[in-house]
Order: structure tokens, then C-alpha cells, then sequence
């Protein structure tokens, strides 16, 4: 399915019969779920959040969920103990959601009142993060201050991908989501995987603080991604490899879901010699030679388009400046699509 305004015709496979279109419609033709509905569009939102926003009991709240999901007007997914709602991607979905904002007095007290508390929540969680942060600082510092500026290093990943727009981003273990943020205006969705739950609420808060939108971030495994194949346009993979005990492994999998003719930017630690990061950091990896994660790229199917070195500034590699090498790599598919479009719709 394409990428497509919500307005616009559905492919006649998105279509939908005249009795699924009565089940979605009689899903969403309920105050509660239509409230449901309008506070998703603004992004994730769990069962407590909802139950504090609406003012209901989790019990009724998570009886309105089931009904939205089985109707496929929304999407579950589990993150650890939490269970995380947001709109489903399907055009029945997305022009529903697009259909019902556009039709609903924007100044209704009840729905006013429900973006208030959902604000109220979103503070709250940026506090928890906030705290977060404050607790672990030393560590961040610490991790930081061993590495090149970071200023230079997300000047060459801005110069890598260049400045032409593109549908889809995919940012493996996004962390703080930092990514996504530096590339934002580039994409017209993305997406941010992680692993940790900590480190997703710290996205979510800092993505909210900066008003990032299209943007779903999602726990998962980054060698068993939760991810249909050929779905995105680039995918970053920033900082992460140096933590696992297989990273070709996890090229491999990044490369599953990466569209023909899609890009993927590695950035990573060049090696060194400082041990204590293994034992104090969790480090499994003290950086990476060219070739090495250039063999992982070959491997996958991908073409190697350039590496890129951001030197420390002695050139030290025990422990004053750490160096750090991006590698910008090209699947190998040829995109017929693409390629026999006209060319003022080749993206």
C-alpha cells in the first residue's frame, strides 16, 4: 500500500466490503471509543494513560480498546508490562481518524477538556524522564565525553543523507531518539525501535517536547525486528552495534526491512583501546574497522556507498577523544517502480 494523503481514493484492495464497513463504523460510533480515537491521533497512549485522561475505569477503557482493535481501527502492542494503543496504519484507519477531526467542532468542551488531561499526561511523563536523566548523568557524561564532538559526527550523518525528502526512516536503537529529531523535516514518517523501556519513555518525551510528529516509537528486538520487509527508505543505526554480541547478525536484520534502492547509515565507534567501557558501560565491542562492518554491509545485500571517518582530534585511541566512522550503504535491489515512473514522481 502506498504512502498516500487520507483523502485520497484507497487502491480498490484497500476497499473494503459494505458489512466490514458497518463493524468499523459501529466500532467507532461510540462516545467513548470516537474520544479514544481523536486523543491516538496524537500519538501513543497506554490503558493507565487513557484511564486518567477519560476518567474511566481500566476495566470499561480496556473493553473499548478491544473493540477498536478487533475492528482494526487500532493497533496493541506489548512493551514489557505496558501495552501501548495507536492507530492502525490501514486507509480505513487513517481516513476515518482524518474524517472525524476534520467533522468535530474543534472547540467542544468534552474533547477540549481531553486534550487538556492528555497534555497533563505527556507532562508528567517528560518530568519521570527528566528525573531519569538526572539520575543517570554521570553515566551519560561519561559515555560522552570519551567521543569526538557530537556536533561533528551528526554534521557528517546530515551531510551523508543529504537533503532530499523521503517517505520512510527506521532509527535502530533510538535511544533519546536524537535521530529522528536531527532528521526530522527529511521524512514523512518514521519510526524508533529500542529495547529498553526507560529509553523509549525518554523518546517519547523528548519527541513530544520538540513537537516531532508521524513519528511511532516501539520496543523491540534488533535482531528479530517486528517489521514487514522493504518498508523503509533509510535506516540508521546510530551508536548501537559496539553493545552486541553479533552486529552482522543485526545488519542482516536491518537490511530485511529496507526497501530497493533504501539506504542505511551506521554510526559507530572507530577502535580503541579503552577497556573499562566492557566492564562499567556493557560495551561488547571496543569499535570497528572499515572493513569489518563493511563485510557485515556485503554480506546483507548491500552496496557500500561511502565510509567516513570523524577523527579525534590527537588521534588517541586510548581514551582522549574516541573516533567515530559512518558507513552509508545502498541495497542492491533495483526499484522498477521507481525507475519506470515518470520522473516527476520518482522520489
Amino acid at each position: 500500500m502506498s504512502y498516500l494523503s487520507p483523502l485520497a481514493a484507497p487502491d480498490p484492495a484497500d476497499r473494503l466490503s459494505a458489512e466490514m464497513l458497518v463493524e468499523i463504523l459501529r466500532a467507532a460510533g461510540e462516545s467513548t471509543r470516537l474520544r479514544i480515537l481523536v486523543l491516538l491521533e496524537k500519538g501513543d497512549l497506554t490503558v493507565k494513560d487513557l484511564t486518567e485522561i477519560l476518567g474511566q475505569s481500566q476495566p470499561r477503557i480496556s473493553r473499548h480498546l478491544k473493540l477498536l482493535v478487533e475492528a482494526g481501527l487500532i493497533d496493541r502492542f506489548p512493551e514489557g508490562s505496558w501495552v501501548y494503543y495507536r492507530l492502525a496504519g490501514s486507509v480505513a484507519a487513517i481516513t476515518l481518524s482524518t474524517v472525524v477531526s476534520s467533522l468535530i467542532e474543534a472547540r467542544d468542551p468534552i474533547l477540549t477538556r481531553d486534550r487538556e488531561r492528555l497534555d497533563e499526561v505527556k507532562r508528567a511523563h517528560a518530568e519521570r524522564a527528566s528525573a531519569y536523566f538526572a539520575r543517570n548523568a554521570e553515566s551519560w557524561n561519561d559515555i560522552r565525553s570519551l567521543q569526538v564532538e557530537e556536533a561533528a559526527v551528526e554534521a557528517a550523518m546530515l551531510d551523508l543523507v543529504g537533503g532530499k525528502p523521503f517517505d520512510a526512516l527506521l532509527d535502530i536503537g533510538t535511544g533519546t531518539g536524537r535521530i529522528i529529531a536531527l532528521l526530522d523535516g527529511l521524512f514523512a514518517r518514521a519510526v524508533g525501535v529500542d529495547q529498553s523501556h526507560a529509553m523509549l519513555a525518554i523518546a517519547r518525551a523528548e519527541l513530544d517536547r520538540a513537537h516531532i510528529g508521524n513519528v511511532q516509537i516501539r520496543q523491540g528486538d534488533i535482531y528479530s525486528l517486528s517489521l514487514p520487509r522493504d518498508s523503509f527508505d533509510l535506516i540508521t543505526i546510530h551508536q548501537v552495534l559496539h553493545y552486541l554480541d553479533d552486529p552482522a547478525r543485526a545488519i542482516r536484520e536491518a537490511a530485511r526491512v529496507l526497501r530497493p534502492g533504501g539506504r542505511m547509515l551506521i554510526t559507530d565507534l572507530a577502535p580503541h583501546d579503552v577497556e573499562r567501557l566492557r566492564d562499567e558501560h556493557a560495551h561488547r565491542r571496543l569499535g570497528f574497522s572499515h572493513g569489518e562492518i563493511s563485510r557485515a554491509l556485503a554480506a546483507a545485500g548491500l552496496d557500500q556507498v561511502v565510509v567516513r571517518d570523524v577523527p579525534s582530534p590527537s588521534g588517541d585511541r586510548h581514551g582522549d577523544k574516541l573516533g567515530v566512522t559512518l558507513w552509508l550503504a545502498k541495497d542492491q535491489r533495483f526499484n522498477l517502480a521507481r525507475a519506470a515512473a515518470p520522473k516527476e514522481f520518482q522520489a
